[in-house]
């Protein structure tokens, strides 16, 4: 049996599913973000040259990785959005960039 990806492309479709997933991602995010939290700020030795400052990649490096990912996949998205004409598509890169706007902002902030 073969999936309709199609069928997902109509918001009248997709929002019912997403609404129904969010939860579900949201409670995995916290769990796996708290654990991340926890192993770079707890169980990572200290630097012997840095000491306690150097704790400061665990966020400043996945951050910026992170807002440059979040502006590539808005711009495949806007590009498929173009191409295709679907709603849905410029709807996701409409939705990505505050996201990819607060990793930026906390790779600057914590880079300065």
């Amino acid at each position: 049996m073969a999936i309709n990806w199609y069928h997902y492309a109509s918001p009248v479709t997709f929002y019912p599913l997403a609404g129904r997933l969010a939860p579900w991602f949201a409670a995995i995010a916290a769990l796996l973000a708290a654990a991340g939290l926890w192993i770079g700020f707890g169980l990572a030795p200290t630097d012997a040259t840095q000491g306690e400052a150097y704790r400061i990649i665990f966020i400043h490096v996945p951050a910026a990785w992170m807002s440059m990912f979040l502006y590539v996949v808005m711009a495949f998205w806007a590009a498929v959005g173009l191409v295709f004409n679907t709603r849905l598509s410029s709807m996701m890169a409409t939705a990505i960039a505050p996201t990819g706007a607060l990793m930026t902002f906390i790779a600057l902030w914590s880079g300065a």
